[in-house]
């Protein structure tokens, strides 16, 4: 006579996904006004006021079905050896099973960032979003420069795929810098959220801030007109399935920011990437 199989007690439910902010506080390598090294305290303090609540539009919370760790900011000193300490905490966040979300700082973090990254899950694929496709080979002197950190991604071999959005700034060196890298650029003429290209991932996610016409940021170094507007750039990451394993948020300038309207972009920003993290729909 057959027995009957044990019983087996229920599998206990997954872990929610872990999302660690860093802060980069450092605009050493901005190329025209500073100010963005101010910005990560008061990205966090938009994200924990009480104007809001933790919910992403998906319906899922940073706190109940995303946990979320504080790294606190780096230590930068305007040094040669910041992007080895931005390089060290985003490869350490990676490889506890966090996902790292840098608040910045200037967009020559990303470089370090993707380092980083890449030091715990390989090449990755990366969704830019930016009025300036940040290509220069070597802008004014300087091959660190935040026009250039994806000039030293894409010829490192950190990304298989490089997929800029809302892009309005091309001139002739950019657009050969873009052929010789195989980037796929969707100029904000040409922009619609649909014929946006979504990689398949792992995917590493960077948000410029003047991607957002100044309508929408007006606290960036750069006012670029003409660009995303806020559900423009929800749109597009609404159709990211691919598993995130990494982003930043950069270019915030509080110094030219209109009654707090950018930081509380940027900590929006904050919650609709985390929330990609989980992998599930809400």
């Amino acid at each position: 006579m057959t027995q009957p199989a044990p019983h087996q007690p229920p599998s206990p439910p997954p872990l929610p996904p872990t999302v660690r902010l860093i802060g980069a506080p450092t605009d050493s390598h901005s190329s025209f006004l500073r100010g963005a090294a101010s910005a990560p305290p008061l990205i966090r303090a938009a994200l924990r006021s009480d104007h809001s609540n933790m919910a992403a539009e998906n319906g899922l919370e940073l706190g109940t079905d995303i946990l979320l760790q504080d790294g606190g900011d780096l230590p930068l000193r305007e040094e040669l050896g910041d992007f080895g300490l931005i390089r060290d905490a985003v490869a350490s966040a990676a490889r506890a099973g966090a996902v790292p979300i840098l608040l910045g700082g200037d967009h020559a973090i990303s470089f370090p960032a993707v380092e980083g990254v890449c030091a715990a899950h390989g090449p990755v694929d990366i969704l830019h979003f930016d009025a300036h496709s940040d290509l220069y080979d070597d802008f004014e002197g300087d091959p660190h420069s935040h026009a250039s950190p994806f000039a030293r991604i894409m010829e490192r071999g950190l990304a298989r795929r490089l997929v800029q959005v809302g892009i309005r700034t091309l001139n002739r060196h950019l657009r050969e810098q873009a052929e010789r890298f195989g980037v796929e650029t969707v100029e904000m003429r040409d922009f619609a959220p649909e014929r946006v290209p979504i990689p398949a991932g792992p995917l590493y996610i960077s948000i410029d801030l003047d991607a957002f016409d100044p309508a929408f940021a007006p606290g960036v170094s750069h006012h670029e007109p003409g660009g995303l507007s806020v559900r423009d750039v929800l749109a597009v990451l609404r159709r990211v399935a691919a598993p995130v394993v990494g982003a930043d948020i950069v270019e915030y300038n509080p110094g030219r920011d209109v009654s707090g309207v950018t930081a509380v972009l940027a900590a929006k920003l904050v919650k609709e990437i985390a929330s990609l993290t989980s992998g599930r729909p809400a």
